[in-house]
């Protein structure tokens, strides 16, 4: 294994511990919220049902096919490989191993989160799907979470790596058409609920926030530490 490897593996490690610590924290801060709110779920389902009745009239072959085709941008088999290149990329393309750190412990993290809720929550999927029935939990939706998370995430990368300011900005605008549009689609085929969808991008924001401030204490720590010991190196 190489020092860029050992690097790699070694801040995944250091991260991993405050990252944990902090998702035990925000899940319990959720299951807290679960308890208070989880009766008053099914009162939600009308106005879900209401945006179903909305969406109604637009459902044709053209919409469908575009539909399921978004939705494609947030399923495993396409997230996953792009996840592991972009790691490499940032590890041993630009060598810039904290990035390729940050999208590791996110996306990590982020899933796991995800399944956290959806086990908490347990709300059923509705009855009624267009092309297919998804498995797992409805409740949040966890293409919105990890959408938000990972297109997110690339909306930091990019203010931090792109300088040309209308670049940047536009790809930040794609970024953030590709999360909504995700989120419409699973509602548009009638595998989640609006509701699941909103609070997913909710958690989605929230978790990435509180990751990045977090992972960027730990760079910062890493840094002075590496300052602090070629300091004490005799030269």
């Amino acid at each position: 294994m190489n020092n860029a490897n050992k690097r790699f593996w070694k801040g995944v490690a250091v991260v991993s511990v405050e990252l944990v610590g902090a998702m035990a924290v925000f899940t319990a801060v959720l299951a807290g919220i679960v308890f208070l709110t989880r009766p008053r779920i099914q009162q939600y389902k009308i106005l879900d049902l209401e945006v179903f009745d909305y969406i109604a009239p637009y459902v044709n072959h053209l919409n469908t096919d575009f539909f399921y085709a978004v939705t494609q941008l947030a399923q495993q088999w396409f997230m996953i490989p792009l996840n592991l290149l972009l790691i490499a990329y940032f590890l041993f393309i630009r060598h810039k191993s904290w990035f390729s750190i940050r999208i590791a412990a996110i996306s990590l993290s982020s899933l796991l989160l995800m399944f956290a809720l959806k086990f908490l929550f347990m709300r059923e999927r509705p009855d009624d799907p267009l092309l297919f029935k998804a498995d797992g939990y409805s409740f949040p939706s966890g293409h919105a979470v990890m959408s938000t998370c990972f297109y997110g995430l690339l909306i930091y990368i990019t203010h931090k790596t792109i300088n040309n300011r209308w670049f940047r900005w536009l790809i930040t605008f794609v970024f953030i058409a590709i999360i909504l549009l995700i989120g419409i689609s699973r509602v548009y085929l009638r595998v989640h609920y609006a509701s699941d969808v909103l609070v997913g991008y909710f958690v989605g924001v929230l978790w990435l926030l509180i990751s990045l401030f977090l992972l960027k204490r730990i760079e910062d720590y890493n840094k002075s530490k590496i300052g602090e010991v070629k300091e004490m190196v005799p030269k």
